[in-house]
C-alpha cells in the first residue's frame, strides 16, 4: 500500500502547534513567534511536507497565477510595450503555464512607487512570482514577504534567480571588436540602477584593461532614443572612434541610426555589436552583431522552479551570452 502524502494537520501534529499556526508559517504569514516557526519547519522537512498550490488557490477563491513584475529604471511611458526583452519573458513562460493551466499576470511598475506595491503583490502571490527587472534592495524586500519568487537579472544573495553571464558577454563582445582590428572601441552603457547595466559595464572595462585600450564610454537609458543621443555625444568626444560595444539592441538600433546621419559606415568605418539578440537586432540595417541571452530559456526555468513548490533562498543557475555574428562588424579597413 502506498504511503499517503503528509497533510498540513500532520504537520501541525508533529510540531505541536494549531493548524491555524502551522498555516502561517508555511504561508509566510506574519502571526508566528521564531521558536514555533522553527517548530514548524522542521516538522515539514522531516515529513516532506509539500503545500498544494492548487488547492491553496481554490481555498482562498484566488486563480493560480504567476505575477510577472517589472520595475523601470527612469523610463519614458511606454516602455513596458516598447521593450522586446519583456516579450521574451512571457513567450518563455506562457507555455508551461498553459501546460498546468495557470494565468499569467504582468505588473509595470515605477522605481519610485515600488516598494508599496510589491508589498501588496507579495501578500497575494499563489503560484508565485518572477522578477524581469528589479533592483537587488526591491528583490530582497519582495522575497523577505514571499519566498515564491524568483529573479531573472543579478540581484541579493538570498533571491532565487537565473543569471545571466553579462560580465563573461561583454568581455566577448570587447574581444571581438579588439580581434577584428578595432582599437578606438567605445562603449555606451545601460542605466547605473540597472544590475545588468552594471555587470556588463565590469565585463567592458576588464577587456579594455587587459587588452590595452582607452576607457571610452557613456551612460544612458536602455532606449533607442537613448542609443542615438550617447552615440552623437561619443562621436563629438572621439570622433576618431571605430567601434562601439551597445548594452542591448535597442539601444544599438539607435547608435547605428546616429552614426548614419553622420556619414560614418556601418562596418567599414565604425563596428557595432549590441546584447540581447532580440528582434531589433534583424530589424537595424545593417543587422547587428549581438550577444545572445537565452531570456526565453531563463523565464522557463523560473517557471519550472516556482511549479515544483522548491524555492531554495539563494538558488543560482547561470547562463552563457553567445556571440551572433551578422552585418554590422566587421574586420578594420587597411589603411
Amino acid at each position: 500500500m502506498s504511503r499517503s502524502k503528509p497533510t498540513i494537520d500532520d504537520v501541525a501534529r508533529v510540531a505541536g502547534v494549531s493548524r491555524a499556526t502551522a498555516s502561517r508559517v508555511i504561508n509566510n504569514a506574519p502571526g508566528a513567534s521564531g521558536p514555533l516557526r522553527v517548530r514548524v519547519q522542521e516538522a515539514v522537512a522531516r515529513l516532506g511536507y509539500r503545500p498544494n498550490e492548487a488547492a491553496r488557490a481554490l481555498a482562498s477563491g484566488r486563480p493560480r497565477v504567476v505575477d510577472v513584475i517589472a520595475v523601470s529604471c527612469n523610463l519614458p511611458g511606454g516602455w513596458l510595450g516598447s521593450n522586446p526583452y519583456y516579450g521574451r519573458v512571457l513567450a518563455g513562460m506562457m507555455p508551461l503555464l498553459e501546460g498546468v493551466g495557470a494565468q499569467l499576470r504582468v505588473h509595470a511598475l515605477t522605481h519610485e512607487s515600488a516598494a508599496e506595491a510589491l508589498d501588496e503583490l507579495a501578500a497575494n502571490v499563489t503560484l508565485g512570482a518572477v522578477l524581469s527587472d528589479i533592483t537587488p534592495t526591491l528583490a530582497a524586500r519582495f522575497h523577505r514577504r514571499c519566498r515564491r519568487v524568483v529573479s531573472l537579472v543579478p540581484t541579493a544573495a538570498t533571491v532565487p534567480a537565473m543569471v545571466a553571464d553579462n560580465i563573461g558577454g561583454a568581455y566577448a563582445a570587447v574581444t571581438h571588436l579588439h580581434r577584428l582590428g578595432r582599437r578606438r572601441i567605445a562603449a555606451i552603457h545601460g542605466p547605473l540602477i540597472s544590475t545588468c547595466a552594471a555587470d556588463r559595464r565590469i565585463g567592458h572595462l576588464r577587456a579594455a584593461q587587459q587588452l590595452g585600450l582607452v576607457e571610452i564610454s557613456a551612460d544612458t537609458t536602455f532606449t533607442r532614443e537613448g542609443g542615438y543621443h550617447a552615440a552623437q555625444r561619443l562621436l563629438e568626444q572621439h570622433p576618431d572612434l571605430d567601434a562601439v560595444f551597445v548594452a542591448c539592441d535597442l539601444m544599438a538600433a539607435g547608435v547605428v541610426q546616429a552614426l548614419t546621419a553622420a556619414g560614418r559606415r556601418v562596418p567599414e568605418d565604425v563596428s557595432v555589436i549590441g546584447f540581447d539578440d532580440s528582434v531589433a537586432a534583424i530589424c537595424t540595417n545593417p543587422p547587428l552583431t549581438t550577444m545572445r541571452l537565452p531570456v526565453e530559456e531563463m523565464a522557463a526555468a523560473a517557471v519550472r522552479l516556482l511549479l515544483s513548490g522548491d524555492v531554495p533562498p539563494g538558488h543560482r543557475e547561470l547562463f552563457p551570452a553567445e556571440l551572433v555574428v551578422r552585418q554590422s562588424t566587421g574586420r578594420m579597413p587597411a589603411r
